[in-house]
């Protein structure tokens, strides 16, 4: 676990985790690997790719990621850095299932590489009104987890407690000695930080 000291109010200090991405930072590569490398893993065993394969098709994705990262854009309304990612990984599911027509063909046979080749357009394991899908909330936390060490303990509390807990901002406030106010604010601070982690619009 990292022993840095929380830093003062990160939501004013850090920027995005991609746009430290797009200046080529070396650490926010590998950040970016660990943060969104198990989702696109489990993209591509839920679209049916073999253990092997989805680790392949990972490091393209990845690469892809590095070529093109300059063309993501998350100025309009709905635009997130997850559903450009599912886009470029849908698009290297298909290729694979192409650069492997005409060779021996494993367990599934024809089947499943015609699966493969019909990857849908939406993301796995979202619906429209359904509750965010247990890989996307894996992710939510890993990211989490990343930007706990900078914030101050009382802002983290107040954000566990009214968004990890269910505690409405008054019980919260009670319980830490603050303000409900003063609590909404540290809630906000730190969603605002996760959403610029995760490539999502304020």
């Amino acid at each position: 676990m990292s022993t840095r000291t929380p830093a003062k109010d990160a939501h004013s200090t850090s920027s995005s985790l991609i746009s430290r991405v797009r200046r080529q930072e070396p650490a926010a590569w590998a950040r970016l690997s660990e943060l969104y490398g198990p989702l696109v893993y489990h993209w591509c065993r839920r679209t049916g790719l073999a253990a092997e394969d989805s680790a392949d098709v990972v490091q393209e994705v990845f690469r892809a990621v590095s070529l093109a990262i300059e063309s993501f854009h998350d100025d309009r309304d709905g635009d997130t850095f997850r559903g450009w990612l599912w886009t470029i990984t849908r698009n290297k599911i298909r290729d694979f299932a192409r650069n492997q027509h005409g060779k021996p063909q494993a367990a599934g046979g024809t089947a499943a590489h015609a699966q493969l080749i019909e990857v849908p357009d939406r993301e796995p394991d979202t619906e429209e009104g359904s509750p965010t899908s247990p890989p996307v909330t894996r992710l939510i936390h890993r990211a989490l987890e990343m930007i706990r060490t900078e914030f101050q303990e009382s802002t983290w509390n107040a954000f566990r407690l009214t968004a990890l807990e269910g505690c409405s901002a008054p019980q919260a406030a009670k319980e830490l000695g603050s303000t409900p106010q003063a609590v909404r604010q540290a809630k906000s601070r730190v969603l605002r930080r996760l959403r610029a982690e995760l490539g999502e619009l304020d």
